[in-house]
């Protein structure tokens, strides 16, 4: 599969650095923060909102990008290395492959588990207990809020370094286990499984990211629902923060069903300069679409970008049900520009909006019903909170008469970059 380079790019006037020395490794910090410079002030789609900035005042991209974003809205651009970035579009991952947070009682928990992750490999699942990192109390970094800390304790992302882990399983026992990071593929779909309810068979899928390897996990876990006559979907996003805009399309698209073939999914539009370029994404046809009664996705502050695309899409032909928290509120998604093989520039470049031109959704998209992301059960378990409310509702069309006080939002980190925190990519299979 090839990066979008989108054919704006081929009109966009960057420095030689970036442009005709695209292979040299050695541009230097200063010449990349110039074609940033350029860049920003043609592409970037709140251009004629930006700052006033001297870019000679700024010694690299990083600074220089921070000083020119338009921050009323955009809390999204950022500048990447462009190993980290390719690897990680591509499932490539460095580290003990896990995202850990607290529980309602202030807890430290594994909250997520790459199936493929050295600790997975060891038995640890989502729910277990962590005591100790090297010895050091991890609850207190968490409710600290310091990240910082936390990665100072488990080390940078790379393979060899080890870390002991003092758990609590889920069956009381306490058991020390030293991991080491290491280099593995990331599984985008964590979980895919039916439920035998009451209201009938009902597919359930956990889905952290839209990455390469995702169109061949959505196939796999689309092809067993479709052979268990599943008529309902619970679509778990809480985790996924986004990815490219040609997977949402796709997992829109086995929801869908193939009756709305060829209508808008998404409608791209960039900055006043470049209103040709604007692009329609369409629902496309599956080899296993769904025909479902009720769909209900379970989101979180994390939920962002093509994962509430996906919601938004689907808003003209499906009744979209939604439980947990208020997702993200991104409308809004870039293109990534390779800078010498060092950098990935990713200005904001466009808005996106569904078929009835529905977007701006910077507050996110508030939950039908309010539920906190029970770290204490794993994905599958129903008494997980969310996942009983999913079921309930699908069971008897109401929630539970429990209300938002029990509400609490989790302080969680993940070994992930910043900017996959909120990645929309538009990009060509």
């Amino acid at each position: 599969m090839k990066k979008l380079l989108f054919a704006l790019i081929i009109l966009i006037i960057i420095p030689v650095a970036c442009k005709k020395e695209i292979d040299e490794p050695d541009v230097t910090p200063a010449m990349a923060r110039d074609s940033l410079y350029f860049l920003m002030k043609d592409v970037y789609y709140w251009y004629n909102l930006m700052p006033s900035v001297n870019r000679e005042s700024y010694a690299d991209p990083y600074t220089l990008l921070d000083a020119m974003m338009y921050k009323e809205l955009d809390r999204w651009s950022f500048v990447a290395d462009y190993d980290q970035f390719n690897n990680i579009m591509q499932g490539k991952f460095v580290g003990h492959g896990i995202r850990v947070g607290l529980d309602d009682n202030d807890t430290a928990r594994i909250a997520l588990i790459y199936k493929y992750s050295p600790f997975y490999q060891q038995g640890v699942r989502r729910g277990w207990i962590i005591r100790k990192i090297n010895n050091k109390d991890l609850a207190p970094i968490l409710i600290a809020k310091n990240g910082t800390a936390y990665t100072d304790l488990i080390g940078p992302n790379v393979a060899g370094i080890t870390n002991k882990f003092l758990f609590k399983k889920p069956d009381g026992s306490v058991v020390t286990i030293s991991g080491t990071k290491s280099g593995f593929t990331t599984n985008s779909v964590i979980l895919y499984d039916t439920l035998h309810l009451k209201s009938g068979i009902t597919g359930h899928l956990v889905f952290e990211s839209f990455i390469e390897p995702s169109e061949d996990e959505l196939r796999e876990a689309f092809k067993f629902f479709a052979e268990n006559n599943v008529q309902d979907l619970i679509v778990d996003l809480r985790y996924n923060s986004g990815g490219y805009l040609y997977i949402a399309q796709l997992l829109a698209s086995y929801i869908s069903g193939n009756g709305y073939t060829n209508t808008d999914f998404a409608v791209i539009t960039y900055n006043n300069k470049y209103q040709d370029y604007n692009t329609s994404y369409k629902f496309i046809a599956t080899s296993y679409p769904m025909f479902l009664t009720k769909v209900v996705f379970i989101t979180s502050r994390m939920t962002a970008s093509a994962s509430e695309d996906v919601m938004n899409g689907l808003r003209p032909i499906k009744t979209i049900i939604s439980i947990g928290d208020t997702t993200d509120g991104k409308p809004v998604g870039f293109l990534g520009f390779p800078c010498a093989k060092k950098y990935i520039f990713s200005p904001i470049t466009s808005a996106v909006v569904n078929s009835l031109n529905e977007g701006d959704f910077y507050d996110g998209f508030a939950p039908d019903k309010i539920a906190s992301d029970d770290i204490t059960h794993d994905f599958d378990d129903r008494r997980e909170k969310c996942l009983y409310e999913a079921i309930r509702y699908l069971e008897t069309g109401a929630f539970s008469g429990k209300g938002s006080r029990d509400f609490r939002r989790s302080t969680q980190f993940s070994e992930k970059p910043e900017w996959m925190n909120n990645a929309f990519v538009l990009r060509n299979k």
